[in-house]
């Protein structure tokens, strides 16, 4: 399995928010992870598209563009997707409680041009993805309730990640395509291989990462806690 490090911004030095992205990508990382709230759907407000436009050309890995995957935490979902689109953003996640038509949701950021996921926090249940795993590129795994950074890492999040990998492993089985299996809150280097075996391969990680520190050394532990699994 390929494992990818996904630091989310939310946690960076918004100061010097492009400097943070470079060094974060040198120092390892695979994914720019962009965490966007509106304090309707979740209590907090956060960046939009103008920011994510201004962090594209900083989001360059051996050269070529890194990933941007925009985890939009906003009610109503359809209005704001096009935008971010526009913007860069390679991957766009949302949440089903969102949107009014989930399918249709996926299929307009598709037609954006971009790869599309659904978010589940800790309470949805896995019956959102019955009817659209063949439009899913990411399904993100909620391991917090959304809305601030720097939170307790839900331990029940391990055994819904263990029954999702299970979908996919069985889609692809059956001819699907390929889809990543993200999680995001409180994944930090003494848990990540626990939450690595349970089958995610993307790992958001915000104050695990940012903040003081070697970003190197700590990306470096976390790469070595996965090699274990």
């Amino acid at each position: 399995m390929t494992f990818r490090i996904a630091p989310s911004i939310l946690s960076a030095d918004f100061a010097r928010l492009g400097e943070e992205v470079r060094n974060v990508l040198a120092a390892g990382a695979d994914v720019v992870h962009f965490d966007v709230m509106d304090n309707h759907y979740v209590p907090n407000l956060t960046v939009g598209p103008m920011v994510c436009e201004a962090v594209r050309p900083h989001a360059v890995k051996d050269g070529r563009p890194a990933p941007i995957d925009v985890h939009l935490m906003v009610r109503p979902v359809d209005r704001i997707v096009p935008d971010f689109a526009k913007a860069g953003a390679d991957i766009i996640s949302f949440h089903p409680e969102a949107s009014d038509h989930v399918d249709r949701t996926l299929g307009l950021i598709r037609e954006c041009g971009c790869k599309a996921g659904l978010v589940l926090n800790p309470a949805t249940p896995l019956h959102h993805l019955d009817h659209v795993m063949d439009r899913l590129d990411l399904i993100l795994i909620m391991s917090v309730n959304p809305g601030y950074g720097g939170q307790k890492f839900i331990a029940q999040a391990l055994a819904k990640l263990r029954a999702v990998r299970e979908r996919i492993d069985a889609h692809r089985a059956g001819g699907g395509q390929e889809i990543w299996l993200e999680v995001d809150g409180g994944v930090k280097v003494d848990n990540i291989r626990a939450i690595g075996a349970a089958g995610a391969d993307t790992f958001v990680a915000g104050s695990a990462i940012f903040g003081p520190g070697d970003y190197a050394a700590k990306i470096a532990a976390m790469r070595a806690e996965l090699a274990a699994v």
